[in-house]
């Protein structure tokens, strides 16, 4: 199971629980991290592709400044 990892820019909890919503609710998303102090969002993939966890999300509005796979 791949991990990614994502650079999101977020300004509150608002923006990261906007975040944990859509990845909570993606098929093939078995648990995120998400650290607003870090600016920083973890995937743990179980079936989700990169650029799909990548495009959802860019649809909750915030940046994404920089993602990488982290682990295969």
């Amino acid at each position: 199971m791949p991990d990614y990892k994502f650079n999101v820019v977020m300004t509150c909890s608002g923006c990261s629980g906007a975040i944990d919503r859509v990845l909570t609710r993606l098929d093939g998303v078995k648990s995120q991290e998400i650290s607003l102090q870090t600016q920083e969002v973890l995937v743990h993939a179980d079936g989700a592709s990169y650029e799909k966890v990548l495009e959802t999300i860019k649809k909750t509005g915030k940046e994404v400044k920089s993602g990488e796979v982290v682990s295969q």
